[in-house]
């Protein structure tokens, strides 16, 4: 007896893991596939050999502790495998191709999934996790199970936080809270959300947990006898009406407790004045009969209904909400969904393992899932960078949802405050490209009118439309934001591109020479020189700014391409200007000082990463630009140039009521528009303005000033070049 005792009492902790884990694979799998999870261990166990963790028990233990969670949801062998090995690749010298051979091919790629990136040259621990995140999500593309594995692996490391310092205590519970509880939530995972959040609101704020949790125990008991109360008059009302159900009181979390007092700035009592119940029904109908028989027996409160069951929430959530005003004047919450809707709400997305029968319902947790996966691939392509991902992803978890139809009666959730313009990139990335205007109920509406539940919105493309940076200020989506940066990224890149060969052309052309006749293989030469991958790159690198027309031209020229081009006295840039209509407002900017336009004498200078900027030949800061001959190139304006160019004029008028009202009749009649007017100097006798107007030319402008200066207010009129 004392050696059975000792032997049990050396056991080490991992050998009561694998057993425990065994016992509870034993449920659902065959011998087989056990058999491959615990050779998965040993492989493991062998692999982490003398690696302990901060808590001092062997590292195996924490695989282990992970595929527990999963078996817990009935995660499949594969799964199972994943979460034993999930380290391996980061942290011992086992492969991902050795995975493949002795797993298959499906593990190997869950381990790379869930494995963070090693050795990343970032600046920084936020630019680092980003792109671990960034990596995890594209996995998750693949196969939905990384996330799952990962959220296991969080939830064993948030519980065993305990040793660590509290500064990164706080900054790991930080991150479980801004993205891992809000995936869980997202994909459905009720219960992993719950416990993610309690840690994680523990790890943050030790002291506020513990005094809300003793505030808490003490509130319970003086609840208890009202909860019984109201419990037994659910349950007597519902047999009398012959519909068989299971009530339950609902406690309500200390991290939702915290986060409703913090956000609604409210005490504790005001909290626990609302009492919950959750009603369990067999079918969906029973789910609506007892909807009726709880508003007649309490008073519900307006405006405080939500039918999840009709419209589920976007992670599969469906559920019918209710406040009713109960005994004693107090708020009663009331959930009533059926027994395979609470199963879907705890597991989600797993229960496409957890629940194998309910093949139809999984399958729409799979496709909502998938759908979100889609767009967030969509906007990691078109995302800078990883913290750029990183910022879009936050906007996506925290939905707070709307419902809108489109003309064709299809319903399409958005979170609220969005505006049309989320609604037509939610439609197609296409449609919100192209969206010039929007009819809300057959009403035509601006573009930043924000969405509210049951409008019927139709979005109005134009085949000349293209997004407007100004749509970044009041967009809210992720996919919207990502396909607005996205297009002007590539429009700007475009533009620059064909500015890029215009200017390259030019200088070709003084030397008697077209790009399109220059042979391939130098042009693959001068692109080796110039370390760039494409013509286009080179091209779009002329067009900013960030490489000289000229000295393209000389390389190309040159027998020897590879050789150093050097400019001596006798090279000088050819004096064939450039031809701007003005409209490329991505790549070519006039220049605010002098405002110039069409019909002007004008000079241009390179500022690298932007492009050309045209002055004004007269302006004083040319000046200054011409004394760098290498940066600076003639420019003059299209005859054919179009648009609406802003000037700016000095007027001095006789200060007298209506005086500015006249100037902006007559500015008016000779079709232009006032964008600015400032008053510089003021007295009792004279007022000096400058207004910034908009004209089609210097023809348009002289007309406009003769006009003026007709006026008998008019003293004196200048136009302003500097």
């Amino acid at each position: 007896m004392l050696e059975i005792a000792d032997t049990i009492e050396r056991e080490r902790p991992q050998d009561k893991l694998i057993r425990r884990l065994c016992t509870t694979l034993s449920d659902y799998l065959d011998q087989t596939q056990i058999d491959q999870c615990v050779q998965a261990y040993e492989i493991g166990a062998a692999a982490h050999s003398g690696q302990f963790r901060k808590t001092g028990e062997a590292y195996i233990c924490h695989p282990i502790s992970v595929a527990i969670t999963l078996a817990e949801m009935r995660m499949d062998a594969n799964g199972i495998m994943a979460a034993i090995l999930h380290d391996v690749i980061e942290d011992t010298p086992i492969s991902k191709q050795e995975l493949a051979d002795q797993f298959g091919t499906q593990v190997a790629e869950l381990v790379d999934g869930v494995t963070k990136l090693t050795k990343i040259d970032n600046k920084s621990h936020a630019e680092t996790q980003a792109e671990n995140v960034r990596k995890m999500f594209l996995a998750m593309a693949i196969d939905l199970r990384v996330i799952i594995v990962k959220l296991a692996d969080r939830l064993h490391n948030m519980q065993t936080l305990g040793i660590m310092p509290a500064a990164k205590k706080r900054r790991i519970a930080r991150e479980t809270l801004d993205i891992y509880a809000p995936i869980a939530n997202r994909l459905g995972m009720n219960n992993i959300r719950q416990k993610l959040e309690a840690l994680s609101f523990e790890a943050m704020y030790p002291m506020r947990h513990a005094v809300l949790n003793n505030a808490v125990k003490k509130a319970r008991g003086n609840r208890r006898k009202i909860i019984d109360i109201i419990e037994s008059t659910i349950k007597n009302r519902l047999k009398e009406v012959g519909i068989n159900c299971d009530v339950a009181g609902r406690e309500k979390n200390l991290y939702s407790i915290y986060k409703k007092m913090l956000n609604k700035k409210i005490s504790l009592a005001d909290v626990f004045d609302v009492y919950a119940f959750r009603i369990f029904c067999d079918d969906v109908d029973t789910c609506y009969r007892v909807l009726g028989v709880m508003h007649n027996l309490y008073k519900p409160i307006p405006g405080r209904f939500k039918d999840y069951i009709a419209l589920p929430k976007a992670n599969g959530y469906q559920s019918l909400h209710s406040i009713l005003m109960g005994p004693y004047a107090v708020p009663i919450e009331v959930q009533i969904r059926t027994h395979e809707m609470h199963r879907m709400s705890e597991s989600g997305i797993a229960a496409h393992w957890l629940y194998k029968s309910d093949d139809d319902k999984t399958e729409k947790f799979q496709d909502r899932a998938n759908e979100w996966l889609r767009d967030l691939l969509e906007i990691q392509k078109s995302a800078g960078d990883s913290l750029e991902f990183i910022d879009n992803l936050k906007v996506d978890l925290f939905p707070q949802e709307v419902f809108v139809f489109t003309p064709q009666g299809e319903i399409i959730k958005m979170p609220r405050g969005a505006t049309i313009i989320d609604f037509a990139y939610a439609v197609h990335t296409d449609v919100g490209n192209a969206c010039v205007s929007a009819r809300v109920d057959k009403q035509l509406v601006p573009l930043q009118t924000q969405l509210e539940n049951g409008f019927t919105v139709e979005a109005i493309t134009a085949s000349w439309a293209r997004p407007n940076p100004l749509w970044l200020n009041y967009v809210i989506t992720a996919k919207a934001r990502s396909g607005i940066r996205n297009y002007l990224k590539h429009f700007k890149q475009q533009e620059a591109i064909d500015l890029g060969r215009r200017l390259l052309e030019k200088e070709l052309q003084a030397m008697h020479l077209h790009l399109e006749d220059i042979d391939e293989t130098k042009i693959q030469a001068l692109l080796q020189v110039t370390s760039k991958q494409t013509l286009d790159e080179l091209l779009e690198d002329i067009g900013l700014g960030n490489k000289m027309p000229f000295l393209i031209a000389k390389l190309i020229t040159q027998d020897d391409i590879n050789a150093t081009v050097k400019l001596d006295d006798n090279d000088q840039i050819p004096k064939r200007p450039l031809v701007i209509k003005g409209t490329e407002d991505m790549v070519i900017t006039l220049a605010k000082c002098c405002r110039p336009i069409p019909g002007d004498s004008i000079i241009g200078y390179f500022n690298p990463g932007k492009g050309i900027v045209v002055h004004h030949h007269e302006c004083r800061n040319s000046n200054i630009v011409r004394k760098k001959q290498t940066n600076w190139l003639d420019v003059e304006w299209s005859e054919d140039a179009v648009g609406d160019f802003p000037v700016e004029i000095r007027i001095e008028i006789l200060n007298q009521r209506g005086s500015l009202a006249t100037i902006a009749s007559t500015i008016s009649e000779l079709s232009s528009n006032i964008e600015n007017v400032t008053v510089v100097d003021q007295d009792d006798r004279i007022c000096v303005d400058l207004i910034t107007l908009t004209v089609k030319d210097r023809v348009h402008l002289a007309k406009i000033m003769r006009r003026l200066k007709e006026l008998s207010i008019v003293l004196k009129l200048t136009r302003v070049k500097a």
